[in-house]
């Protein structure tokens, strides 16, 4: 194993880490990353994203912009160039690639989950992996035809996004006019194609969080998780399910991330299913906004461990020391500049934390902080959380 040699922030020697992407996530990375005197650079299309606030310093970009990526790059020279979202010019990264920058986990990696049709061709088609039935529509009669072949209700999701913006459940024929028109303005990357699935009866749905580091691949615990609309707004760990479904989703995000390769964490979010079944649904090359609930139940946390990771160091073991629950806590409506109240009387209950992200501005349905609680079981943990959110208010300054 070649030894990783760490320089000081500043100096020749620095490691330096470009952050793509400066969001919640990308903040406790950057935390992470400061513990081992690691040079951060973080970038975001807006000044004032978290992450920023804690890196050594930042820049302003559109990371869809192929030109303004590079220049960042060639003028930053970073040793590690890491994504934390999707909406990035990843043609560029590959470019980068080619050319002897590392981008974690890969180029190839940060192109196939951007575009949800290249990674579900990849996991069905080329992996064999269980999903959904999908099809793929580029016309509004295109999803017509899917959601008749497919059965109501389908889900539709642009081809290029992320965190639900863009997806939504059509239940009838007549739903899919609204449908195609939320598809097509609430991408990240604007207008195009979607991907229309079939609609899943699933008993629950879970991340599991898939280390592969310079030592192999390892897992944390199941992570359970409830959507709406596409975004997460609570998860809890460990998820109960059974031998056999925990050793199927182990073996689905081993194929899934081998074949995405390079090394960091990766949240895979997959199905389970009546009779032990479990079906592959998306996954991130980072980490997964529902691994928030780390934070409270490991030594390590994700941001950790991903930190450990991209920096060519082994990861011995994952240890989970609490069973634990988070719960997003998410604006009502605009903020100019979001405040949080509240805090005193969550505090005065045991085992509870609150991480405020310090967004400088929110729109409807935005995260903005998370409550993480730990009790002697997940359901107790998310009771506990679930009631320290409601009482904590959101409001402009």
């Amino acid at each position: 194993m070649k030894p990783v040699s760490l320089g000081t922030p500043g100096s020749p020697a620095a490691t330096r880490v470009l952050l793509l992407g400066s969001g919640e996530l990308g903040k406790e990375v950057v935390i992470e990353l400061q513990r081992f005197g690691v040079e951060v650079i973080a970038c975001d299309r807006y000044a004032g994203a978290p992450a920023m606030q804690v890196a050594h310093r930042s820049h302003v970009i559109d990371m869809l912009d192929r030109a303004a990526l590079r220049a960042v790059v060639e003028r930053e020279r970073p040793h590690l160039i890491v994504p934390e979202i999707e909406a990035i010019a990843t043609a560029e990264l590959v470019s980068l690639e080619a050319e002897g920058w590392t981008v974690i986990p890969t180029a190839q990696a940060a192109r196939l989950t951007m575009d949800r049709e290249a990674i579900r061709r990849v996991a069905a088609e080329e992996l064999g992996l269980p999903t959904a039935r999908f099809q793929f529509a580029d016309t509004f009669e295109e999803l017509r035809a899917a959601g008749r072949a497919l059965g109501w209700p389908v889900v539709i999701k642009p081809i290029m996004s992320s965190s639900g913006k863009g997806q939504s459940v059509a239940h009838t024929e007549a739903d899919l006019e609204k449908s195609w028109h939320y598809a097509q303005t609430g991408g990240r990357t604007g207008a195009g194609r979607v991907i229309v699935e079939q609609f899943v009866k699933f008993d629950s749905e879970i991340t599991m969080l898939t280390v592969r580091a310079v030592n192999g691949t390892s897992f944390c615990d199941p992570i359970g998780h409830r959507q709406v609309g596409g975004d997460y707004v609570e998860s809890w760990q460990p998820h109960a399910m059974s031998a056999a479904q925990l050793e199927q989703s182990q073996t689905i995000a081993k194929r899934i991330t081998d074949r995405l390769g390079g090394h960091g964490i990766f949240g895979v979010e997959l199905f389970l299913l009546p009779g032990d079944k479990v079906i592959f649904s998306e996954v991130s090359p980072r980490p997964h906004d529902t691994g928030m609930v780390t934070l409270a139940t490991q030594s390590w946390s994700e941001f950790a461990l991903h930190a450990r990771a991209i920096l060519g160091l082994p990861v011995a073991a994952i240890r989970r020391h609490a069973a634990g629950a988070s719960v997003a806590l998410r604006a009502a409506g605009d903020l100019k500049s979001p405040v949080l109240d509240g805090l005193a009387e969550a505090y005065a209950i045991p085992d509870v934390d609150v991480r405020f992200f310090g967004k400088p501005s929110a729109g409807p349905r935005r995260r903005l902080g998370v409550v993480l609680a730990t009790d002697e079981t997940s359901e107790a943990a998310l009771a506990k959380a679930t009631s320290v959110a409601r009482g904590l208010t959101l409001r402009d300054a």
